[in-house]
């Protein structure tokens, strides 16, 4: 069995044994392949109104040649800041990819109200197929580190927001068995030509479209259109405002939409935890620092320094 067919046949087995009622679909690669290989009885995609969003189209084309019904949940710049307490409440953070959480938690939202249980994500795809750009500058000692570090430490938002709805989040790539499995497919083969997750496009090249196959990486709020939230937020807070908390207060804000989520951070949440006695302390918000990224803030190591210590 070729090792393209192999990926296949062992992500086949990891959806049927995480299915759920529905899928959260962009229409990128990852959960394209989660909706062809489980086949939900309903799909929803999620972007903000008006915004020159690629998602909806991509989604539309791929669930119209699996036969799956599609929820198009479009929101507003209101709805994003109404949900904006509720999402930061539940992750308890004030991280700069809080547009990324907010279209998720929308979309989330709009299938517990149609009455869905469950629904499967294609969460985990890029962290172990190296989807990420960066990650085709690193050697193929460090991408097989770094791959294992990653998922020995990772969380993903989706399942907290899922369950502070009420809803189960599943997530085929996360199988225990197809982690270890794809842990150990050859670097070579994640990236060639300078493209991540070449196996698993490979995988499925000639069973789904072809732009969806080689689509490229599109963080959530670019493929959504929130991305422009970061712009509109940011405007929210005076030049004062952000001197005054640049002065005041012991963070290191990188922009006024820091300030902006922090705000609502201390409002909903309270305090940022201390570190515990095995904690290191965050470089920027102080909180305990386990691994390579700050869950309250939003910092993340260097990635020359998690390479050193992965190695």
């Amino acid at each position: 069995m070729d090792v393209f067919r192999d990926v296949r046949t062992r992500l086949q087995k990891a959806a049927e044994a995480n299915r759920g009622e529905a899928v959260l679909l962009s229409g990128g690669l990852d959960s394209s392949i989660v909706a062809f290989l489980a086949r939900p009885d309903v799909a929803f995609t999620a972007s903000l109104k008006g915004a020159a969003a690629a998602d909806p189209g991509y989604s539309e084309e791929l669930a119209g040649l699996l036969g799956i019904p599609l929820e198009k949940v479009e929101f507003s710049v209101e709805d994003a800041l109404d949900a904006l307490p509720d999402v930061v409440g539940i992750l308890k953070t004030f991280d700069l990819a809080l547009p990324n959480d907010v279209c998720v938690y929308l979309a989330l939202r709009a299938a517990r109200e149609r009455g869905v249980r469950s629904i499967m994500t294609g969460d985990g795809a890029d962290e172990l197929f190296a989807g990420y750009s960066y990650m085709a500058e690193l050697s193929h000692d460090q991408l097989t580190a770094y791959g294992r570090a990653l998922s020995a430490s990772w969380s993903f938002s989706s399942r907290r927001l899922g369950g502070a709805l009420g809803i189960t989040v599943r997530q085929p790539f996360l199988d225990e068995d197809f982690v270890r499995f794809a842990l150990e497919i050859e670097p070579a083969l994640k990236i060639r030509d300078g493209v991540g997750k070449y196996v698993l496009r490979k995988s499925v090249d000639g069973l789904l479209p072809a732009d969806i196959v080689w689509r490229r990486k599109e963080p959530i709020e670019y493929g959504s259109g929130s991305t422009r939230l970061h712009q509109i937020i940011a405007d929210m807070v005076s030049d004062a405002e952000f001197v005054a908390a640049v002065r005041d207060v012991d963070i290191k804000f990188l922009n006024k939409e820091h300030f902006f989520y922090y705000r609502i951070y201390r409002a909903v949440v309270g305090e940022i935890p201390r570190p515990r006695a095995a904690e290191r302390s965050c470089p920027c918000c102080g909180a305990g620092l386990t691994g390579y990224h700050c869950k309250v803030c939003g910092y993340s190591t260097p990635l020359r320094d998690q390479l050193r210590t992965s190695l």
